[in-house]
């Protein structure tokens, strides 16, 4: 399989998974930006859009202590733009919104604790259906 690089946002509360998922995404050769809670995301998101450097694909935290999880977020993201590709996550498998996430307007779903080749090949996936006439990466 072509493999396609990408900007891709991570929004999770905790700075550990996001330092994970940055280090693994980086490895992977995808341009990496990470925000903590479902407010920050839409705001950069909204920013990033009408820059030379639009995200591709978010990967969203389901829950957020005290914050906008994935649930709510992704339905600002996707007012914003209706073919964003937004990828669920979370800790909590036997959650509805992991097993029914396209019911929720995400595109897929990618199970805590990540798994480097899973995640890899749920990004590269979503990345391929979204951008199937785009050149390989260099990683």
């Amino acid at each position: 399989m072509k493999k396609i690089c990408g900007k891709i946002m991570v929004m999770d509360d905790e700075e550990v998974i996001c330092e994970i998922t940055e280090e693994i995404l980086t490895h992977l050769g995808h341009d990496v930006v990470v925000v903590s809670d479902g407010a920050q995301a839409v705001k950069l998101y909204t920013e990033l859009q009408a820059s030379s450097a639009p995200v591709d694909v978010i990967i969203m935290d389901l829950t957020i202590p005290g914050g906008m999880g994935g649930q709510e977020a992704v339905k600002e993201i996707l007012k914003i733009n209706h073919k964003a590709k937004v990828i669920v996550s979370s800790g909590y498998s036997n959650d509805p919104v992991m097993a029914n996430f396209r019911e929720y307007g995400f595109t897929a779903m990618v199970p805590k604790p990540f798994n480097f080749d899973e995640l890899g090949k749920v990004i590269a996936e979503v990345l391929m259906a979204s951008h199937p006439k785009s050149t390989s990466c260099g990683a």
